[in-house]
């Protein structure tokens, strides 16, 4: 999908965000990301399925763009969501598609923090062969209930014009946000009014072992690991996981600077915490 710029503020106007997921880790970020650039914010405290509450947090902070980073992921993972299916459905599906219906009614664009984990390698693309899985293609991977509710939402969202999404992965061999370096992007795009589907990745692949690797070469050279195969990770779960290459094309195209996500890693993790000698 393309992007369009529909029901943002006029050019050059103040900005301001109401930001939903405060408690979370990437709705902190946002707060703390808008206070270092002088952006006026405010946290939602309704509930997302609760359609009331949601147009008197937008009556009360008067946003120009509303950000999504609210969402069930289970606790501590998303096996959780296999036994609370309903509790899951109510906000990954029914929430977000309320929190978008209501924005929409109000000409607000909404930046949705989604997920990449609704792909799977395969024939198509094949693990290693550098060809990723775009925007536009049909989610392949339903093996957890988290990811069937996340690929079911997103086709739902492809008729709302007003929505910027963004896929973020964490499983490895896979695509990986470094959130240091992407969260300030997102704040650009809302800026410049981007909507439509994007991989919000850094470009290119990373594995378990060679996160390992740098650990050991920034951190601690003494760090030692075994690795864990895949029939031995499904003894220990319930759903299964998905692994993918998501392709960036698009947001590189936008953002030219965007670091390959082995130099992100580096310079946004391993060199900030590497041990100095004089220390």
């Amino acid at each position: 999908m393309g992007f369009q710029a529909n029901g943002g503020p006029a050019s050059g106007g103040p900005l301001k965000f109401l930001i939903y997921g405060r408690t979370g880790w990437i709705g902190g970020l946002l707060g703390r990301l808008c206070e270092s650039q002088s952006i006026a914010y405010a946290y939602g405290s309704g509930r997302l399925q609760d359609r009331a509450s949601l147009e008197a947090d937008i009556a009360a902070a008067g946003p120009t763009h509303v950000f999504n980073a609210a969402g069930v992921t289970g606790r501590p993972n998303v096996d959780w969501c296999e036994s609370h299916k309903v509790e899951t459905v109510r906000t990954n599906v029914v929430g977000t598609l309320t929190l978008a219906d209501v924005c929409r009614e109000r000409g607000l664009i909404v930046v949705n923090y989604a997920t990449g984990c609704i792909f799977e390698y395969d024939a198509g693309h094949p693990l290693g062969s550098g060809v990723g899985f775009k925007e536009e293609d049909i989610p392949n991977f339903v093996g957890s209930f988290y990811s069937k509710t996340k690929a079911m939402v997103e086709e739902l969202l492809k008729n709302y014009e007003n929505i910027t999404r963004y896929e973020k992965v964490v499983n490895i061999p896979n695509s990986m946000t470094i959130l240091d370096e992407l969260l300030p992007i997102s704040i650009e795009m809302a800026k410049r009014n981007l909507t439509g589907i994007w991989n919000f990745t850094n470009p290119g692949v990373v594995s378990h072992n060679e996160i390992l690797e740098m650990y050991r070469e920034y951190i601690d050279p003494s760090f030692t690991w075994k690795n864990f195969t895949l029939e031995e990770q499904a003894k220990v779960i319930i759903a299964p996981r998905s692994n993918n290459e998501l392709d960036t094309t698009k947001l590189k195209r936008e953002f030219p600077e965007l670091l390959p996500i082995k130099e992100a890693l580096i310079k946004y993790v391993f060199k900030p915490s590497q041990k100095t000698g004089g220390a």
